[in-house]
């Protein structure tokens, strides 16, 4: 009995860990979706202007956690 529910827990933890990476993969494609350098002509030049890097980071940047509550090789969001 404890090795089938070690098999359960195993397969639910995985199922889990699935969703958790569909989830940052849609906020991930979202964001990239939604920014501003997207619609730009040369996105690959720095602004003119302070009030075109206003406009190119005015979009959502992700949360950084502190090295701490990062775990190694884990994405960041």
């Amino acid at each position: 009995m404890a090795r089938r529910t070690t098999g359960l827990a195993r397969f639910w933890r995985r199922a889990a860990e699935v969703m958790a990476e569909c989830r940052y993969a849609q906020r991930r494609m979202f964001s990239l979706t939604t920014s501003a350098d997207l619609y730009l002509a040369d996105a690959n030049h720095a602004p003119d202007t302070y009030a075109e890097f206003l406009f190119r980071t005015s979009g959502s940047l992700l949360h950084e956690p502190a090295a701490t509550g990062r775990r190694h090789g884990r994405p960041v969001g």
